[in-house]
């Protein structure tokens, strides 16, 4: 999980919640227990445990998730109405049951995390310029890499006419807008924006960067 951590850039906490989930479905799914269990994995030695959580009542409506305090007595005398009991349900065969369930839940849990990384990456990135690198040309649309996990469309009527790139060549773009999106974010770019240029003029001219000269509006003419 640490090694995820570092790889993935997924906190450890995320990862270990997402596997408590998926280890409760696996559970339920094999077993067929109502909703009061629960997984919990020490975080510092990795064991894991199934609870059964049971309330202390006076008298039993539901024995699945209801216990007398008589009973509760027995296994402490320290209970009381209203307590809450825990109990240690691990199957001894969990772990090869529950594997491949909890794998599916887990790597859909990763999915999700990554794309709100790569989300929350992009947004602050919205209306500025980027560099990317062509990739290859879909019909009349031109896929560009951002980074090693995206890609983003360059599209015909974003593109500046006349203008040709060959593959693996870097370019300025402008992410106009980001939205949140399966199997990660949608970016859309632009070449033929007018504010790519203002963008240019600030990161290239110090006086305009610095607010010495101002550029009042941008007129491209294609």
């Amino acid at each position: 999980i640490e090694d995820l951590e570092k790889e993935r850039q997924i906190s450890k906490d995320v990862l270990i919640e997402a596997i408590e989930s998926a280890l409760v479905s696996a559970y339920k799914k094999n077993y067929g227990t109502s909703n009061n269990v629960r997984v919990d994995i020490d975080r510092e030695n990795g064991d894991i445990a199934v609870l059964m959580r049971m309330d202390v009542v006076e008298e039993i409506e539901d024995e699945l998730t209801q216990l007398s305090l008589e009973e509760a007595k027995e296994i402490n005398p320290i209970y009381e109405i209203g307590d809450v009991v825990d109990f240690v349900v691990t199957p001894k065969n969990f772990g090869r049951i529950s594997a491949q369930t909890a794998k599916q839940v887990v790597v859909q849990k990763f999915r999700e995390a990554e794309r709100e990384i790569l989300y929350n990456q992009y947004i602050t990135k919205e209306k500025d310029i980027v560099t990317g690198i062509v990739q290859r040309y879909i019909d009349e649309n031109i896929c560009v890499s951002l980074d090693d996990k995206t890609e983003a469309l360059l599209t015909r009527n974003e593109q500046v006419p006349g203008e040709t790139f060959r593959p693996q060549e870097r370019i300025k773009l402008y992410i106009v807008e980001v939205k949140d999106a399966n199997p990660g974010p949608r970016i859309f770019l632009s070449r033929s924006h007018p504010e790519l240029v203002r963008r240019l003029f600030e990161a290239e001219v110090a006086e305009v960067r610095d607010g010495t000269v101002e550029i009042v509006n941008v007129s491209k003419k294609l």
